[in-house]
């Protein structure tokens, strides 16, 4: 598949960060990463596909090759365009995180699109709802340990 992220576990590799987190919620739901409520499931599935699936993509490698010079400004554009959308969702949804006052998959997706727009240099200034998420994820040890700069595959220029 040569894509990332990938996880090998139980005899099977997966790619695609929702499959993966999916996958270890069905076969390891503790801790839980979705809410039993099904209106809040709801939220936290709509937040992280609108992560991973309207933000997130535009900014992959494959596309931003063909942007030329023009990259750093097109992935400006769509996080901008993208956290603009997502601030007004999480002015009704957010508690300590996401979605209330846990942890969800919503979170998972949120820390490694910060730091991507962190990256690109996306004034998160308009975005007062994300960045204080994000805060509050980062003081956590798991999202700590887990940060997109802490990776061995991180460039250089991208590590802590």
């Amino acid at each position: 598949m040569q894509q990332v992220p990938a996880l090998k576990i139980d005899g099977i590799i997966l790619s695609q960060s929702l499959a993966i987190i999916h996958y270890l919620e069905d076969t390891r739901p503790i801790p839980r990463l979705l809410p039993q409520d099904l209106k809040k499931k709801a939220q936290v599935r709509m937040i992280a596909d609108h992560i991973v699936s309207g933000i997130q993509p535009l900014q992959n490698l494959s596309i931003l090759k063909q942007m030329g010079e023009k990259k750093m400004e097109w992935a400006q554009n769509c996080i901008a365009s993208g956290f603009q959308a997502l601030e007004q969702t999480l002015q009704h949804t957010a508690g300590c995180y996401c979605v209330g006052d846990e942890v969800s998959v919503a979170d998972l997706c949120l820390v490694p699109q910060v730091f991507n727009a962190e990256r690109f240099k996306v004034d998160m200034g308009p975005y007062p709802t994300i960045t204080r998420i994000n805060k509050v994820l980062l003081e956590l040890e798991a999202f700590k340990v887990s940060h997109p700069s802490l990776q061995p595959d991180t460039p250089a220029e991208l590590r802590a």
